[in-house]
């Protein structure tokens, strides 16, 4: 995917990419195809194989504050792509924590949005969000996630609207069942697991790297005409 992408000397924050997951992939493919690229998590210290190569930012996106203070201390942006999310399978009817997961996924992802706007539109940038599938059907072990989700589709679709006269596109990833640290826990349920393997056309899980391609791409003028979007990367499981 890196082959087909160039993005020297473009700056890029991936928001959410301290752990093995789809912000990391999304972080190092853009790093491949030529990028300067920035990472943020809530840990003190991103994964041990990418500490050494990322710009390092600790950031909790529940903080307006420390989003400010991050969007000062970078001078210059071209890509922000939005991957702080949190989730708990089967944990999240309890109001307090349904609270928490909209707070992160989607107040996180309008605080971040909001803050690098300025940036972006002195560059004619891009905006890429990652929802998911839940964002179009229920979940009962789910909800706040999904509901989560479904919002950031929602302001996906808003912000290419408001934001397009600054030359700024916004668009958004809705990846499937993907094998990450955060689906680790689900993934012990070999039931669940056979479940989605069956329904899914592609008979698999998806990879990380399977998100990292279609993020570089609407990243890339290869997608210069598209905005609102929220592209389905699941395996055809949300069209069974």
């Amino acid at each position: 995917m890196q082959a087909r992408f160039d993005f020297s000397g473009a700056s890029v924050l991936v928001i959410g990419a301290s752990r093995a997951g789809i912000g990391a992939a999304i972080a190092r493919s853009f790093q491949a195809a030529g990028a300067d690229v920035t990472i943020t998590g809530v840990e003190d210290q991103p994964a041990e194989e990418d500490r050494a190569r990322f710009r390092y930012a600790r950031l909790d996106v529940t903080d307006s504050e420390a989003v400010r203070a991050l969007g000062q201390s970078i001078d210059r942006l071209d890509v922000l792509v939005n991957c702080a999310a949190i989730t708990a399978r089967g944990e999240e009817m309890e109001p307090s924590f349904f609270e928490k997961v909209v707070n992160v996924n989607l107040h996180g992802t309008f605080r971040t949005a909001e803050t690098f706007h300025p940036h972006l539109k002195a560059r004619g940038g891009n905006i890429v969000n990652i929802a998911s599938m839940y964002a179009r059907f229920g979940s009962p072990r789910n909800p706040a996630y999904g509901a989560s989700k479904a919002a950031v589709e929602q302001l996906t679709k808003s912000l290419a609207i408001a934001w397009a006269p600054d030359g700024i596109r916004v668009n958004a990833v809705a990846p499937g069942f993907i094998v990450t640290e955060q689906s680790a826990r689900s993934r012990t349920d070999p039931v669940h697991v056979a479940n989605v393997n069956a329904r899914t056309p592609l008979g698999r899980w998806g990879q990380p790297d399977d998100i990292a391609g279609v993020v570089l791409f609407l990243a890339s003028q290869a997608s210069a005409f598209i905005t609102g979007a929220c592209m389905p990367v699941d395996g055809g499981y949300s069209v069974v």
